[in-house]
């Protein structure tokens, strides 16, 4: 039975080459963007679930809110980890994590630039799942300046990883660490992605307001991550009042699961996914899949007008509806597995650009695993969207069914022009939301941000001493025609990586008992004239005045309206210096006008600018000449050289560095624009097919309005006219539902775009354009047929 069932359906798709090819093709494409999603779904839920114990570990975040402010961070400061142990028998073991140990690594006469350096308690491996492929885990991070490699940074510097173990490096302050450990790289589905571990100090400690490490905690066995939140509130009373003053303070335990798409606090360790973002590219997957389904319903319904007499012949020679159902389900398998093979040639082709697109490393398995999804998802597709003409097909009543009479048995004409519908729909709301992505992108990345970002590079000095005479290469710069100007800092902009700091703001004449966060680094007085910085009162940073150093402050506008300050210049700031409370006093000098620090996608915060100690210029800014970018950095280069002759300068450029921050809002775009491409290319080819088979069904009408003197234009317009109703009606559905969704997009960006009107118009305008080119060339053909062609045939 099932051979002729399989030769039956053979020469059924042959003879209707057309239908079928368009069907199978319909179906592959959608395959291939499901499993394509599927893939970065998948990933993007795996984060941390390598971890043994990654049910039991959890992350200390906190959020606080005061009159003026509030914070949300994801970093906590020294104290936290064995406070928190001590006062709560459900923890286990902590460990303390600093992003900050990064730097140039020496061996001999071998040098490599590692940023992504780690410094951690000795307890890192007791808590996360990293395996040390030589070396004990329990004692590699003991001893003070231990360091433990990964494997590709170890066989960078020794060629054989074995041969790291015992081995001394440098760093650039020539700062020794011996290697007691090498570890697996470190997996890509981990939201710590590190090179290497350094080992801090057992005894660390630091300021309670000095928010700078990661603290993550190993619960008990049977513990409840909610429970123990629930006890946090006596953490506030016992510790953190006496030092932040009364405010609104939470603190809450993140399951380290749940970090990756679900955490978007301030100071991250490094860029996290987004759980709506996993949800929007399933929906879009799911969505390009029904759309190829629905053609196949679509064309499938529309060709079964030409098997009525062929089901009534097998009704009546005895066939039962059980086997014409088996038959027609048949037919849709060995489709939907001809369309699968196309869908898994498209996936192999496409998921080296799909990889570098969405800045993946996703793959498909072996060839057994490989053979299983082709023929589960075959089956799945194939009963999913044969079924319903399966079962059409099979309740035709014999007698009408050999008059060709189908009557209302094809179901109604209103249930396949919703299936067009929901096809445009889906379209149109895919064409609308990529258009408002590009906007927005366009719009972080060309805003001002308060300051001139263009030819403006940064490069970070290493080395200490260098640090001490910055001003002379400061001078040795500016001496070349290349370099318009050079200034120092303690940070980089654009990394979202500026420090925080309590600090007491004069207020009435008098000092509050209470400290401000607000975000602070260190600049010199050639910075504002660097970066084109405008001062909006008072004056900047000068080295004639040697009691800036210290003594002066410059705040921002936020800052200033924030105190409520209307004369700010000359108002007292108080600080602290050192770990244990002793302050020191300083005035505004001067106030600045708003400039982001950090990407659009954070408000700007109070800012305080004060000038640099000499181990602070760290970082250089340098704006040169424009069109001379090759022999500037050039310049830079021997010029840098003669303060360190065996450095290597790594510049990162302003622009650069801002544009990092979006790179995974635009490949989201970069994604959503191209399943938005097959989504359209998907319903054209359904459109197209169903115009082929009206043209066909009109075929004697179109002969008989030709030779009654039809013109061409006429007949278009008629073949034309009910699918473009269809499609209007699929744009004033889509509009709001993709309003909606872009709407909630955007509420991640602090700065945003207003959604227009004409985003939605201009998508509605290119669906119909993209409709009326498909369905065109069909009733164009149809309508230059020969009359007398169309009226002989039978």
């Amino acid at each position: 039975m099932l051979r002729n069932y399989i030769k039956i359906t053979v020469r059924t798709l042959w003879k209707n080459k057309l239908f079928s090819g368009l069907n199978i093709v319909g179906l592959g494409i959608g395959m291939a963007a499901v499993w394509l999603m599927a893939l970065y779904v998948i990933d993007e839920l795996s984060y941390d679930r390598f971890h043994t114990k990654a049910d039991r570990i959890v992350r200390v975040v906190h959020y606080a809110q005061w009159p003026g402010g509030n914070l949300k961070l994801a970093p906590t400061s020294a104290p936290y980890a064995s406070a928190l142990q001590n006062d709560y028998p459900e923890i286990e073991k902590t460990v303390r994590i600093n992003p900050e140990g990064g730097g140039t690594i020496t061996f001999r006469d071998k040098k490599m630039e590692v940023g992504d350096i780690f410094f951690a308690d000795k307890t890192i491996f007791d808590v996360f799942t990293f395996p040390l492929l030589y070396g004990d885990p329990k004692s590699a991070l003991s001893k003070p300046q231990s360091i433990v490699l990964t494997k590709s940074v170890a066989e960078n510097l020794f060629g054989d990883s074995r041969k790291a173990i015992g081995q001394t490096i440098e760093f650039g302050n020539h700062f020794p660490n011996t290697i007691t450990g090498v570890m697996d790289d470190v997996p890509s589905n981990s939201h710590l992605q590190f090179r290497a571990l350094r080992s801090l100090p057992t005894n660390y400690t630091n300021g309670w307001e000095n928010f700078e490490l990661y603290t993550y905690l190993l619960l008990t066995e049977g513990s409840s991550h909610k429970a123990l939140e629930a006890k946090l509130p006596g953490f506030y009373q016992k510790y953190i009042k006496k030092e932040m003053g009364e405010l609104d303070y939470r603190m809450e335990l993140q399951p380290l699961t749940s970090i990756h798409l679900r955490s978007h606090l301030d100071y991250e360790i490094g860029p996290n996914g987004n759980v709506a973002t996993v949800s929007i590219f399933g929906i879009v997957a799911a969505l390009i899949l029904l759309i190829a389904c629905i053609n196949y319903v679509n064309l499938y319904t529309a060709r079964s007008l030409k098997r009525t007499r062929e089901v009534g012949v097998r009704k009546a020679i005895g066939s039962y509806r059980l086997q014409l159902i088996g038959q027609f389900l048949t037919e849709s398998m060995l489709m939907t597995f001809m369309a699968a093979l196309v869908g898994f040639s498209l996936v192999i082709m496409a998921l080296p650009y799909f990889n570098q697109m969405a800045d993946k490393t996703l793959s498909i398995g072996g060839i057994g695993e490989r053979l299983f999804i082709v023929a589960l998802f075959s089956i799945l597709v194939g009963v999913l969207s044969g079924l319903y003409p399966a079962l059409l097909l099979a309740n035709f009543r014999p007698v009408a069914a050999l008059k060709g009479i189908v009557g209302n048995q094809l179901g109604s004409i209103t249930f396949k022009q919703s299936l067009v519908v929901f096809q445009f729909v889906a379209t149109v709301v895919l064409i609308a939301c990529s258009g408002v992505v590009y906007r927005q992108m366009e719009f972080v990345l060309h805003k001002n941000l308060g300051f001139n970002k263009e030819q403006v590079l940064t490069f970070h000095i290493d080395n200490e001493e260098v640090r001490q005479r910055v001003d002379a290469l400061k001078e040795r710069l500016t001496q070349s025609p290349l370099i318009e100007s050079v200034a120092a800092a303690s940070n980089p902009l654009g990394n979202n990586s500026i420090g925080g700091a309590g600090m007491f703001f004069e207020q009435n004449g008098a000092m509050p008992s209470g400290t401000q966060i607000v975000q602070k680094f260190s600049v010199d007085s050639d910075y504002l004239k660097t970066l084109q910085i405008k001062l909006l009162s008072g004056r900047s940073f000068s080295e004639s005045f040697k009691s800036d150093l210290g003594g002066a402050m410059l705040i921002n506008e936020t800052l200033m309206k924030q105190l409520g300050w209307k004369e700010p210049i000359g108002k007292r700031v108080k600080y602290y210096i050192d770990n244990e409370k002793h302050t020191a006093e300083a005035r505004v000098v001067g106030v600045v006008k708003d400039f982001h620090t950090y990407s659009l996608q954070h408000k700007i915060e109070p800012l305080v600018l004060q000038m640099p100690q000499p181990a602070d210029k760290d970082n250089v800014f340098v704006r040169i000449q424009p069109a001379k970018t090759k022999e500037a950095l050039a310049y830079i280069q021997s010029v840098y050289r003669t303060f360190d002759p065996t450095a290597t300068l790594d510049f990162h450029f302003l622009d650069e560095n801002f544009s990092k921050q979006y790179k995974a809002e635009q490949k989201q775009g970069a994604v959503l624009l191209s399943f938005t491409i097959l989504a359209v290319l998907i319903a054209c080819l359904g459109l197209f097919g169903l115009a082929a088979f009206a043209a066909e069904q009109r075929n004697k009408e179109i002969g008989v309005r030709k030779v009654l003197g039809a013109s061409v234009s006429s007949i278009v317009i008629l073949l034309s006219r009910d699918f473009l109703k269809l499609v209007l009606i699929s744009i004033v559905v889509a509009t709001p539902l993709a309003w909606y969704a872009m709407s909630r997009w955007l509420q991640d960006f602090a700065y945003r775009i207003t959604i227009e009107w004409w985003v939605f118009a201009s998508a509605g305008l290119l669906a119909i354009i993209i409709a009326l080119a498909t369905v065109s060339f069909q009733s164009i053909k149809a309508a230059l047929m020969n009359p007398v062609k169309s009226l002989r045939a039978e």
